[in-house]
C-alpha cells in the first residue's frame, strides 16, 4: 500500500477522525501490557492498528472475513505456543488483546465499535491482575476517558462534533459517576476472596532463601521499597535496626541454604528468646515477597495477624508464613532491641553448625588453625575467637564494594580462599560468609542470616523507608552461657554503614545522575514526594479493607459495626443518590421551555374532541385546521387562540403570556367545544 498524506487533523473526514481517535485510545490501553506479553502479540497488535490506519486514511475497503479467520487462528496457535494453554490470566489477556486488534478491522457500523469499547475497559481492568500502582490507576483513567470519548462520538452520529466537546461530555459524565464509585469503595462488604485481586505468584526482587557470594550485592543496587515502619515512639538506633530474614546454615561450598537438621529435634537449638528493657510498637507495610519468611525487627515477639495467613515461629528466630505473601500486607508488631536467645549449654545439634564440606577453601582452614595453634588463642572461648576475626578484618586491608567482581571462576572450591587472602575486595555477604567459615574452622558454631539493615534517615509521611537496597547478610556465632551472638564483620571495614545507615552508591542513570549533579537535593525531594504520594495511595486505597470500614462506621456513630450495618448504610445512601438524581431531573425538566409539552397535551386533547393533528404541525396550521372543523363561536375563539400561541411561541419574550394561564383558557375553550358536540345531532356532526 503507498503512502498516504496526512491532510491534517482538523480536515479529517469524520469516520477517519473517529476511528483514528479510537486507535490510539486502543495503543495506550495495551501499552503497558507489553512487558508481561509475548513478543509476537506486541508486534501483530501495534501491526493491526498500524494496517487499521491506513485504511482509515486512505478510504480503502476492510480485509475480508477469510484473512481475520487466518488472523485469528494464527493468533489462538501461538498462544497456544507461548502459554501451553488457552485457559488462565495470561493466555486469556494474551488473546483478548488479539481479538480487539482484530475487531478493528471489522469496525463498520457502530455495533462494532461497541464491541471494542467492551472489549477496551475489560483490557483496563486486566491491568490491575499485574500491577494496582498509582502509575497504572492514572494510566487506565486516561484510558476510561479516552474509551468514554469515542462511546460518546458514536452516539453523536450527524455533523462533525469535535473532540473537544466530546471528551468534555465524557468527563462530565465520570465526574457525575464519581460519588457513586466513592461510595462503593468505602461501603460495600469486603468479602474474600471476592475482593481480593488474584495475583501471578511471582513477586518481585527481595530476600532469597539462599546466599552466594554477589547475590546480595545484587539486590542492593535496587532502590525500590521493601516495606515502610511507622514507630508508636522514637525509632532504634542506625546499630539495632536489624530486620531478620532468612537464616543460612548449610554450605555446600559455593551456596549458603537454609539448615535441615540432621539431629532429633529435641537435640537441635531451640530460640529461647530472653529480653530486657521495653518493648518497642511499630507498625509494618510491607511489600510483596517471593519467600516465607517476613523479615522483622529483632527481635520481635508475638506472632504478626495478617489475614489469611499462619504466621509461626521458628527456632532460628525466623517468623514465616504457611505460603509466600504475594500481595501487600499490613500489621501491627513490637520488638525487644535488647535480647538474647538460643541455648546457653552446649547441645548435640550444635555440631550442624559447625559442619563444613571437605574439599573446600583449604587455606582459610588453614590460616584458622594458625590462628588457634597461638598459645593466646589455644584455649580461647567464642567471644575471644570472633573478636580476633573482626579485628584482622579490620586491620587485614579489606575494602568494602558493590563492584567486587567473582570468585570462584578459576577454582569453585576456593571462592571463600580468594576473597579471604588474596582480592579482600567484597560485599556484606562476602564478610558474612567468610567470618561463619573461619569460626567453622575454629570449631566455633556460626551461621549466615540475612534480612535488612538501617533504614532512610528521615521519615516520609510519618513512614521510615526500608529499601532492597538495604539487603544485608550478618553473621551469628554461639557462645556457652549466653546463644546466639550477633557479629558484623562489615562493621569492622565499614562502620557508617551500620552505625549511620550510609549505603553505598549504585551507578546512576542518565537522567537521575544529571539531576544529581545539579542539586542531590532536588531529586531526593522529588522522590521523597513521589514516595509520599504512593504511600498514601496504598494506605487509603489498597490496604482499605474490612477494619477500616467498621473504623468508619464508629466515626459515624455506629457502636459496634458489622456487615449488616454497612449494607444498611450503603442501601441507604444510593436511595438518597437515587432520589436527589430524581429531583434534580425534575428540577432539569423544569428549566426546559414550555412549549414542547403545552403543544404535547394541545394535540392530545384536540384529538379526543375529534380534530386529528401531526407532530409537526405548528399552532397556525392548528387555527386554520380548527375553523374548518368547528365554525361556530368556540371554534373560532379555540383558532385565535392558537394563533396567540404561535406568536408568543416564536414572538418576542415580551410580548409571551405564561404558559399556565394559555392552558387555563385552552382547557375552558376545550370544554366547551366538548359540551357542543353533545348537544349537536349525530347526522350533524357525521357530516
Amino acid at each position: 500500500m503507498r503512502a498516504v498524506p496526512w491532510p491534517g487533523w482538523r480536515h479529517l473526514p469524520r469516520e477517519a477522525r473517529d476511528t483514528l481517535f479510537l486507535l490510539a485510545v486502543i495503543g495506550w490501553t495495551v501499552l503497558p501490557h507489553l512487558s508481561h506479553l509475548p513478543l509476537w502479540c506486541g508486534l501483530l497488535t501495534a501491526t493491526v492498528l498500524v494496517w487499521r490506519a491506513r485504511l482509515a486514511l486512505a478510504h480503502a475497503p476492510l480485509p475480508g472475513r477469510w484473512v481475520l479467520v487466518g488472523v485469528l487462528l494464527a493468533a489462538a496457535g501461538l498462544t497456544f505456543w507461548s502459554h501451553r494453554s488457552l485457559l488462565g490470566k495470561e493466555p486469556g489477556v494474551t488473546m483478548a488483546i488479539a481479538l480487539m486488534a482484530l475487531k478493528t478491522l471489522e469496525l463498520r457500523a457502530r455495533r462494532d465499535a461497541f464491541v471494542i469499547f467492551f472489549l477496551g475497559f475489560f483490557l483496563i481492568l486486566t491491568h490491575f491482575l499485574y500491577s494496582q500502582s498509582l502509575l497504572v490507576g492514572l494510566a487506565m483513567l486516561l484510558s476510561v476517558w479516552g474509551l468514554l470519548t469515542a462511546l460518546v462520538l458514536a452516539h453523536m452520529p450527524a455533523g462533525h462534533p469535535g473532540l473537544r466537546k466530546a471528551a468534555a461530555v465524557a468527563g462530565r459524565t465520570a465526574l457525575w459517576g464519581a460519588p457513586v464509585m466513592a461510595l462503593l469503595f468505602l461501603l460495600f462488604p469486603r468479602v474474600g476472596p471476592l475482593w481480593g485481586v488474584p495475583q501471578d505468584g511471582r513477586a518481585g526482587t527481595g530476600l532469597s532463601n539462599s546466599m552466594t557470594m554477589g547475590s546480595v550485592s545484587e539486590l542492593a543496587q535496587d532502590d525500590s521499597i521493601a516495606m515502610r515502619l511507622r514507630f508508636t515512639g522514637a525509632p532504634p538506633a542506625p546499630q539495632a535496626s536489624y530486620f531478620r530474614g532468612p537464616v543460612l546454615a548449610a554450605f555446600d561450598g559455593r551456596e549458603w541454604r537454609q539448615l535441615a537438621p540432621t539431629f532429633p529435634r529435641a537435640l537441635t537449638p531451640r530460640a529461647e528468646l530472653r529480653v530486657r528493657g521495653a518493648a518497642l510498637p511499630y507498625e509494618v507495610t510491607l511489600e510483596p515477597l517471593r519467600i516465607a519468611s517476613i523479615p522483622l525487627l529483632e527481635a520481635s515477639v508475638d506472632a504478626p495477624v495478617i489475614a489469611g495467613r499462619r504466621v509461626l515461629p521458628r527456632d532460628d528466630l525466623q517468623w514465616v508464613t504457611d505460603q509466600p505473601l504475594l500481595d501487600r500486607v499490613r500489621f501491627e508488631a513490637q520488638a525487644y532491641t535488647d535480647f538474647r536467645h538460643g541455648p546457653t549449654e552446649p547441645m548435640v545439634g550444635l555440631q550442624d553448625y559447625v559442619d563444613l564440606p571437605p574439599g573446600h577453601n583449604p587455606r582459610t582452614l588453614e590460616w584458622a588453625a594458625q590462628l588457634r595453634r597461638q598459645p593466646r588463642f589455644a584455649e580461647a572461648d567464642a567471644h575471644t575467637l570472633a573478636q580476633a576475626v573482626l579485628a584482622h578484618v579490620r586491620t587485614g586491608g579489606y575494602s568494602y564494594t558493590l563492584a567486587p567482581g567473582l570468585y570462584g571462576v578459576n577454582d569453585e572450591r576456593g571462592a571463600v580462599d580468594e576473597f579471604w587472602l588474596d582480592r579482600k575486595q567484597g560485599f556484606c555477604e562476602h564478610f558474612a560468609s567468610a567470618f561463619v567459615v573461619v569460626m567453622r574452622a575454629l570449631d566455633v558454631p556460626a551461621r549466615v542470616v540475612t534480612g535488612y539493615q538501617g533504614m532512610d534517615a528521615a521519615p516520609a509521611d510519618g513512614y521510615y523507608i526500608v529499601r532492597q537496597s538495604h539487603a544485608h547478610a550478618w553473621a551469628e556465632y554461639w557462645q556457652a552461657g549466653v546463644g546466639w551472638v550477633r557479629a558484623d564483620p562489615t562493621a569492622s571495614v565499614a562502620p557508617d554503614r551500620i552505625n549511620r545507615g550510609a549505603q553505598l552508591t549504585p551507578p546512576q542513570g542518565f537522567v537521575s545522575g544529571a539531576l544529581r549533579n545539579v542539586s542531590p537535593q532536588l531529586l531526593n525531594g522529588l522522590r521523597s514526594s513521589w514516595e509520599q504520594v504512593n504511600n498514601r495511595w496504598n494506605q487509603w486505597v489498597l490496604s482499605y479493607a474490612r477494619g477500616q470500614q467498621l473504623e468508619l462506621l464508629k466515626q459515624l456513630g455506629f457502636d459496634a459495626p458489622d456487615w449488616r450495618d454497612l449494607a444498611v448504610l450503603l442501601a441507604s445512601s444510593l436511595s438518597l443518590l437515587a432520589l436527589a438524581g430524581a429531583a434534580w431531573a425534575w428540577r432539569d425538566r423544569q428549566r426546559m421551555p414550555p412549549w414542547p409539552r403545552l403543544m404535547k397535551r394541545w394535540r392530545q386533547a384536540l384529538a379526543q374532541l375529534g380534530l386529528a393533528t401531526a407532530p409537526h404541525e405548528a399552532p397556525r396550521t392548528l387555527a386554520m385546521r380548527a375553523r374548518q372543523h368547528w365554525p361556530n363561536e368556540p371554534g373560532e375563539a379555540m383558532a385565535q387562540l392558537l394563533e396567540r400561541a404561535d406568536n408568543q411561541r416564536y414572538g418576542q419574550p415580551a410580548l409571551q403570556r405564561p404558559a399556565r394561564t394559555l392552558m387555563r383558557e385552552f382547557q375552558a375553550l376545550a370544554r366547551q367545544l366538548h359540551a357542543g358536540n353533545k348537544r349537536q345531532p349525530p347526522q350533524t356532526r357525521r357530516r
